[in-house]
């Protein structure tokens, strides 16, 4: 699947979110292809270069917030994978060559329909593949960002300005 960006919802607003979705994508410029989801209140899309969109959607937050309706979070996706902790492991040592020797960073893992681990298992086995020993989890350069949806995951390197949390 080609996830490039996850959505959260609200969703008893379904319809409507779907709406305010793609009205703020067409106000940065965007035609989304939305990917199909089993799960509730989650938006799968394709688009290209999800971090320049959120970057955008950032801008357009500062101005008007109720542009995106019951939306939540925007989340550009690098690598959709498995929700194996072996697989998930592969994928955040693939980025860890984008974290510079001295640069500060911290994971952030958010789970949706899965139940294998706690969230601090989750983060001891996750972050044992990173070698960057400045950890800073108020004022990070960077962000590994896992987002676990049921049987997959969407792995990220993001820097702060690079996803949006609207609420």
């Amino acid at each position: 699947m080609s996830v490039k960006l996850i959505v959260t919802y609200d969703p008893a607003h379904r319809q409507s979110c779907e709406e305010s979705l793609k009205n703020v994508m067409e106000k940065a410029g965007v035609k989304p292809k939305f990917l199909k989801s089993k799960y509730s209140g989650i938006f799968l899309m394709d688009l290209p270069d999800a971090k320049e969109v959120v970057r955008k959607l950032k801008a357009f937050s500062k101005k008007d917030v109720e542009i995106f309706g019951k939306t939540h979070r925007y989340i550009p996706v690098d690598r959709w994978v498995s929700s194996k902790i072996s697989d998930m492991q592969k994928a955040v040592k693939s980025l860890v060559p984008k974290i510079g020797e001295n640069e500060k960073w911290k994971m952030e893992i958010d789970k949706r329909y899965y139940h294998k681990l706690e969230y601090d298992e989750l983060i001891i086995k996750l972050t044992d593949v990173v070698d960057r020993p400045k950890i800073d989890l108020k004022k990070p350069r960077k962000i590994i960002m896992v987002e676990i949806i049921g049987t997959h995951a969407g792995i990220s390197l993001l820097e702060p300005g690079e996803f949006l949390n609207v609420s």
